[in-house]
């Protein structure tokens, strides 16, 4: 990783361990946590009242992304789920509603506030169908061929190597599983400069692929049925989108470079969930 690239993410890296600092003192105040900085088209605002009602009060205070994957997501009793750069665990405590005692949901994260965060909301909203893992979205600590639904909310784009992301991705899901994902993207007709122009890294935006390099980006990880909605505008020519993917039933992961990258990964896994404990924290990217 280029340096430039490494001083990207300890850049987002503080800014959620930040977030998450923030939210956890608010907790100790008389009336509750206060939520994150964040305008109407981020945040807990884009989740229905009934859905943040059922969530612990700093869930919905550290939420920071740009959409909401769960309500998009088509998940189903039993599915296994993984939210790519957890937070606060507000999606992945969605989702473990959603897909019941026989199914899980797994969150990945590289910010060790926010994890420690993400279980203590678990253990507070009684979740026992969740497990957070400690790691980057680039390199995901679980096996292939493991995960039915992926799911992120507005992290993807601050990914310092989207290729990579969306080659693990591919890696995890069955053959047959889905994406259903939060993302902010571009307009075609907007040069990296002026995407910078409208933002930053931190600030979700200036690191957005466009929609051609977007689809273009899971297409060449393997991906079908790739369909990229704009859902509401962040900033001129921005959009927050759905976007949706499938792997397809055919995909192999047979290769021994696959197999012995998967015995590595499961090992991590481990030392992932065995680091997840309330020493740990937030968002894998």
């Amino acid at each position: 990783m280029s340096e430039q690239s490494t001083d990207l993410r300890e850049t987002v890296r503080r800014r959620y361990a930040a977030a998450a600092v923030k939210v956890t003192e608010g907790g100790a105040a008389c009336c509750g946590p206060e939520p994150v900085e964040a305008d109407e088209n981020f945040g807990s605002a884009l989740y229905a009242a009934d859905e943040r009602d059922t969530l612990p009060a700093e869930a919905v205070a550290a939420s920071l992304g740009c959409g909401n994957p769960t309500a998009v997501a088509e998940l189903r009793e039993g599915d296994h789920v993984l939210d790519l750069g957890s937070g606060g665990g507000i999606d992945v405590l969605l989702s473990a509603r959603r897909v019941g005692p026989t199914g899980k949901a797994y969150g990945v994260d590289m910010t060790d506030e926010m994890l420690a965060l993400a279980l203590a909301n678990a253990e507070k909203a009684g979740a026992t169908n969740v497990e957070f893992l400690k790691g980057t979205i680039e390199s995901v600590p679980l096996p292939a061929n493991t995960i039915d639904v992926v799911i992120s909310n507005c992290v993807i784009n601050l990914s310092v190597d989207k290729p990579a992301v969306f080659a693990e991705t591919f890696r995890v899901l069955k053959p047959g599983g889905r994406i259903g994902v939060s993302d902010v993207v571009a307009d075609d007709t907007l040069t990296p400069e002026q995407r910078a122009e409208r933002g930053d890294y931190v600030g979700c935006i200036a690191g957005a692929l466009s929609f051609a390099e977007y689809r273009a980006g899971l297409e060449a990880a393997g991906f079908t049925d790739i369909e990229i909605t704009p859902a509401h505008s962040v900033a001129d020519g921005m959009h927050s989108a759905i976007v949706r993917a499938t792997k397809p039933v055919t995909a192999g992961t047979s290769s021994r470079a696959a197999e012995a990258a998967d015995a590595c990964r499961t090992s991590a896994s481990r030392t992932g969930a065995a680091n997840a404990l309330p020493s740990d924290g937030r968002k894998g990217l």
